[in-house]
């Protein structure tokens, strides 16, 4: 099959790299190169696993109201976190 195809800049780059590196012609190159792309996007993604976040106990707060998030600021500030 004939076909026209524009290729991007950096696409047309790297296949000419390869077109020497391999010493293949264009056309094989772009065959191979489409190939192996279109047998990738048909193939399913692989799965992962859920990502899973571990609890853990970091005591006791060592402030004992933090409600009001300035007044802890201000005590942070002035040294006094411990009340």
């Amino acid at each position: 099959m004939r076909t026209t195809l524009s290729l991007d800049d950096d696409v047309s780059a790297l296949l000419e790299q390869v077109r020497k590196t391999k010493e293949m012609t264009f056309k094989q190159v772009v065959n191979d190169a489409l190939r192996e792309g279109l047998a990738r996007l048909a193939s399913p993604t692989p799965s992962m696993p859920p990502f899973q976040t571990h609890p853990v106990d970091l005591g006791n707060c060592l402030y004992p109201n933090l409600d009001n998030v300035w007044d802890v600021l201000d005590d942070v500030e002035l040294g006094l976190s411990g009340r």
